[in-house]
């Protein structure tokens, strides 16, 4: 793989798309807990038994970080985000359409492989066309929605749950993936 060109300003646009990236991936790390007894019930399984498809999409998050570096390696930076972003969004609505536990707990796993990819990748497709007089700013950029996130998914994920049901927690990450 040849070395990116060395970037010559900050990509406004493309910082946005990573920081979309990072909110969303952060959001669904929290926003299914108040969802819990709204979806055990759903189900016809214990609120505890949803747990499950929490832990699934964490678990997968962590698990697979490191084949990240060797997708991008092998396929560049910016297609391997596209894909991430593109399967996270089609996961998010086999999560929204899961007809039962087992089925939302698998979605949840292929939620959290292409979770596992935006961060890191997505950090470097900003990286790379970023020049190092503007990192601090574009690392900035990235970072606060990543921390709003999961300060605001149980606030989302309640009202959601709420007010339209609890699909809807999963069908908002798809404006954002588009």
């Amino acid at each position: 793989m040849t070395a990116p060109t060395p970037a010559t300003t900050w990509s406004r646009p493309v910082a946005l798309v990573v920081a979309a990236a990072f909110f969303m991936e952060n959001l669904d790390a929290t926003i299914l807990s108040t969802a819990t007894a709204s979806i055990g019930r759903g189900y016809g399984v214990p609120a505890a038994a949803v747990g499950i498809a929490i832990t699934a999409y964490l678990v997968a998050v962590a698990a697979f970080i490191p084949l990240g570096a060797w997708l991008a390696e092998r396929w560049g930076s910016r297609p391997v985000f596209l894909g991430a972003v593109a399967l996270f969004t089609l996961a998010s609505v086999a999560c929204a359409l899961s007809p039962d536990l087992g089925t939302l707990t698998l979605a949840r796993l292929v939620q959290g492989f292409a979770g596992s990819m935006m961060v890191p990748i997505g950090r470097l497709v900003v990286l790379a066309e970023t020049s190092k007089s503007d990192l601090v700013r574009a690392i900035a950029y990235l970072t606060w929605p990543a921390l709003v996130a999961p300060v605001v998914a149980p606030l989302v994920g309640g009202l959601l749950t709420q007010y339209a049901g609890w699909p809807w927690i999963f069908v908002v990450n798809v404006p954002v993936g588009v």
